[in-house]
């Protein structure tokens, strides 16, 4: 069956989805869309950020690097915290702080692609992301 939407691909995705919230989270309104609010440029960059993690390598880059060299020299330096707690602190530093909703989906971004990277929860998400994809790829 010939669908009507070409498949996009998951990197075409991922990569439109950060060019939305790059383009939409600017302060000043620019076209005649207004500017995403909190919780949409929180939920878009958590998609974008499993997206990157389905689309593989060279953007599995990443997640392995901070949790094999970053985690370890932090666990060198504090024994004891773990990718989760790191975890958690950014959703902290989100939650609290006076971000700019630029800077939630940059951190938005790069906490989800790690954390799907590890498993759990976004791990799903990013197989989900990576099944739908290469479902429509075949259509």
């Amino acid at each position: 069956m010939k669908s009507v939407i070409p498949p996009v691909g998951i990197v075409s995705f991922a990569l439109v989805l950060t060019a939305v919230l790059i383009i939409a989270t600017k302060e000043q309104k620019v076209g005649k869309a207004k500017p995403l609010g909190w919780w949409w440029t929180l939920g878009l960059s958590m998609l974008a950020g499993a997206s990157y993690t389905a689309a593989g390598w060279p953007f599995n880059v990443v997640p392995q690097l901070i949790m094999g060299d970053l985690v370890g020299l932090v666990h060198a330096a504090m024994p004891g915290v773990t990718l989760p707690g790191l975890a958690l602190l950014f959703l902290v530093l989100l939650a609290w702080l006076g971000l700019t909703r630029r800077q939630v989906a940059v951190i938005g971004i790069i906490l989800v692609h790690i954390m799907a990277g590890a498993g759990g929860g976004f791990g799903i998400l990013a197989q989900r992301i990576h099944a739908i994809a290469m479902h429509f790829a075949g259509s």
